[in-house]
């Protein structure tokens, strides 16, 4: 069959299409789309930070909150953090388009021309800050003290008024929240909820691994009053279902039960996997043909295997050193859940504290996280199914 990517694209924004069924995150998204309108006019509401592993569609939930943003008259600005963990600078980067935004790239003036100038102001305090053009005078005094929490929460209020002059609003989506410092994470919360505390229309969205935060307390009361904290975890059988039933009856074409049956099988309800396996069958299917069997799912198992341990699995295994390729294998021996590190060392026959380091250093990579104290957990779903596909010999 022809025209796969436009048809059955749940969950994979890679491709440039906007997913045709966002089975399961319904809630989600009217939650979101409620905050956004009362945010837009001054009242008081939760937006949301979504968690949960890789694959299960995080990325793809902003894109849509980003989505109902601009249906409800907001500027939107997306930031990609990484293992760098510099958010400050990024986040300026993504309010001065913003700003520009509101007036129409015009040129700047009163509110827009003063919120440039406190950002001017900004990022002159900012190691690598003086690299950001900023078209205006540099306003001193209001977000330039060197106190992170307190300038992004002046900042965020001059651009918060700015977008009010317009009868705006400004929303950011932030993925990769697990790479953000705690101390960085912090203080954006912090100044984040003085412009929440105003009622003026700026919002943030974000989506992160499921790695505790562990805010303490003014930044976990920030965060308690201005997020509802979505934990996103695999579909159900009917949502899965309709996540690749949906697309292809919008071209006339069916899957047959046994077919849906064993593709949430073997991808276990996680939503990028569906749209790998989902791509395959679909591609195998008889030209011409009004329907997708059983047969045609089990003949695209091992492509979309292969196609997902080259890119899915394979682009963060490829990171790691021979110490932490042996340390991924022996989770994997212990099975697809949450491990003891005393365990994981027990295989690899060392003491905890020799391989310590290995753990800290795949954790930082994002291949680990850790959800409570001396436990491990492997953030892709199905990857100790790899890592034996990948290394079959644990010695």
């Amino acid at each position: 069959m022809a025209g796969v990517d436009q048809v059955l694209n749940p969950y994979s924004p890679g491709r440039g299409i906007r997913p045709l069924e966002l089975a399961g995150r319904g809630v989600e998204i009217s939650e979101m789309d409620v905050a956004l309108q009362r945010i837009r006019t001054g009242r008081s509401a939760k937006s949301q930070l979504v968690t949960g592993l890789r694959g299960v569609g995080k990325t793809v939930l902003l894109h849509e909150f980003a989505r109902v943003a601009g249906k409800r008259g907001f500027i939107h600005e997306h930031i990609e953090m990484d293992q760098d963990g510099a958010l400050p600078l990024r986040l300026a980067m993504a309010l001065r388009k913003a700003v520009l935004k509101l007036g129409g790239r015009k040129k700047a003036k009163g509110a827009d021309r003063r919120a440039l100038g406190v950002l001017k102001a900004f990022v002159l305090t900012l190691p690598d800050g003086a690299r950001l053009p900023i078209e205006a005078d540099v306003v001193l005094g209001t977000a330039d003290s060197g106190d992170l929490a307190s300038d992004l929460g002046a900042l965020l209020e001059e651009v918060g008024q700015a977008a009010a002059a317009h009868e705006s609003g400004i929303f950011l989506t932030l993925d990769g929240l697990h790479h953000l410092p705690a101390a960085c994470l912090e203080a954006l919360l912090v100044g984040l909820h003085g412009a929440h505390r105003l009622g003026l229309p700026v919002a943030l969205a974000g989506a992160g691994l499921p790695t505790p935060a562990g805010l303490t307390g003014e930044a976990r009361y920030c965060a308690e009053q201005m997020f509802r904290f979505r934990p996103l975890g695999p579909l159900g059988p009917d949502d899965a279902a309709l996540a690749v039933q949906a697309p292809a009856a919008a071209e006339n074409v069916s899957w047959k039960g046994s077919a849906v049956a064993r593709l949430y099988e073997v991808t276990q309800g996680y939503p990028y996997f569906i749209q790998e396996l989902a791509k395959q069958a679909w591609d195998l299917a008889e030209e011409g043909s009004k329907a997708i069997r059983q047969g045609d799912v089990e003949r695209g198992i091992p492509l979309a295997l292969a196609e997902l341990d080259a890119s899915f699995f394979g682009v963060g295994a490829a990171r790691t050193t021979a110490p932490e390729r042996s340390y991924l294998r022996a989770m994997a021996e212990l099975g697809p859940g949450i491990v003891s590190s005393g365990a994981v060392a027990a295989v690899l026959r060392k003491k905890t504290t020799q391989v310590a380091p290995v753990r800290d250093t795949l954790i930082k990579k994002a291949l680990c996280f850790s959800p409570r104290f001396n436990e491990l957990a492997f953030t892709a779903p199905l990857f100790d199914q790899f890592m034996k596909r990948w290394i079959p010999s644990l010695a």
